[in-house]
């Protein structure tokens, strides 16, 4: 078969075949990204029908999966946001950092993967999906919830920190050394920083230059000005995901409204590309061997992460039950442990099985621990309150009646 009918026929069925699956997941309730990654799994080298014309298209569509997945999650926020986020949660953000990032770092050393696998590996354990979160809160109708305002604070701290992470990875990955890494580390703070403030001083002069009430052009302008940055920003080694991330925060108002709107269904069908794909480049045959140590590390992420969201909102004065619902939702793991896994497979192929088994395991029970944690933390609690005041014993034995209580009169025999 020719080359091009071939890569035609290969990609209308890799195209096709999410979107039945995409439905699949919306009927059972499920979020597609482990379906998608099983696809990959299933065509990928080992599978059952390994693919090869459009393996090269694949790559290129994950990699533009990744800039609209950052760019439309940077949409979602405003610069006044994320500072004021900073402001208020940030010994959140803290505490975030150190009972989920310290498992992976550790796992990654026991496992005898170096620093620089550690560092990966804590990146992917550490950050929660943002996408699959979002998601189970509007199905679960919390969106009002007093909880969300903490939960989307995590998540925006964790979403700016990945401006600092993934550069310095970047550097790491690359071997450029200490001088290398605190430059790169320095580029990293700097454009943060620059971009932070273009967006809060003239925000809306930006809006203004790429707003257009032409559909067409709003969405060439917007998708082209994304991949320009993202790509001048790979050069500079801060990672295209960072450079596209920071262009939704430079946008705001109707602008950042309208590119939503049209790049919604384009971020939805690169970002179910760019899953396929990674698991196209990972060998199902990898992946039992390091289903024990990744079933392990989800189980103790799980209650790291219920911490995290239990304590965010103590801080935030909600109430035991508010503080259990938040920690349930921040479970799932997804896009961003993925492009972490991607990012740092090259130089350490051992991460991507664990990755893909961890992600498949806390996307499926994310949702679960959501809808579950806070019902059966309450009844935990009640049980044991009860133990805790246990009443007095009660004498079974039958009350005197009233002629027992009387005397009897004296000289009287009794039987």
């Amino acid at each position: 078969m020719h080359d091009t009918t071939a890569l035609l026929v290969e990609l209308g069925a890799v195209i096709l075949g999410l979107g039945i699956i995409g439905r699949l997941a919306g009927r059972i309730g499920l979020s597609p990204i482990p379906l998608y990654l099983l696809a990959g799994l299933a065509f990928g080298e080992g599978g059952l029908l390994p693919l090869g014309a459009s393996e090269e298209f694949t790559a290129i569509g994950a990699e533009i999966g990744v800039i609209l997945l950052l760019l439309l999650l940077g949409l979602e926020y405003s610069a006044s946001e994320l500072v004021t986020s900073l402001k208020t949660q940030y010994p959140s953000g803290a505490v975030d950092f150190v009972l989920n990032a310290t498992p992976g770092a550790a796992a990654g050393l026991m496992l005898g993967w170096g620093p620089v696998g550690a560092v990966a590996l804590a990146g992917v354990t550490w950050i929660s999906s943002s996408g699959v979160i979002a998601k189970v809160m509007t199905d679960m109708g919390r969106l009002g919830n007093r909880e969300t305002p903490v939960i989307l604070g995590v998540l925006v701290i964790e979403d700016l920190a990945m401006a600092v992470y993934l550069p310095l990875l970047t550097a790491m990955l690359a071997g450029v050394g200490l001088a290398g890494g605190s430059m790169a580390l320095l580029i990293a703070l700097g454009t943060v920083g620059f971009v932070l403030y273009l967006a809060l001083r003239h925000g809306r002069l930006i809006s203004r230059a790429v707003s257009s009430d032409n559909p067409e052009m709003l969405l060439l302008v917007v998708l082209g000005l994304t991949v320009l940055v993202a790509g001048v920003a790979q050069q500079l080694q801060v990672s295209a995901a960072v450079g596209a991330f920071l262009v939704g925060i430079a946008l705001s108002g109707e602008v950042a409204e309208g590119a939503r709107k049209l790049l919604t269904p384009l971020r939805d069908l690169f970002a179910a590309v760019f899953f396929v794909f990674f698991g196209l480049s990972t060998d199902p045959a990898e992946i039992p061997p390091v289903l024990l140590p990744a079933a392990l590390l989800a189980i103790v992420t799980v209650f790291t992460k219920i911490g995290t969201g239990w304590y965010a909102s103590r801080r935030a004065g909600i109430g035991p039950r508010g503080r259990w619902r938040a920690g349930g939702t921040l479970v799932a793991r997804g896009e961003f442990s993925i492009v972490i896994a991607g990012l740092a497979v090259a130089t350490e192929p051992r991460i991507g099985p664990i990755a893909t088994a961890y992600v498949l395991i806390l996307v499926i029970v994310g949702p679960l621990t959501a809808r579950w944690t806070e019902p059966v933390a309450s009844k935990l609690q009640a049980a044991l309150a009860g133990r805790r005041k246990k009443p007095a014993p009660v004498d079974d034995r039958p009350m005197p009646s009233h002629d027992d209580l009387t005397p009897e009169p004296a000289g009287r025999d009794s039987d």
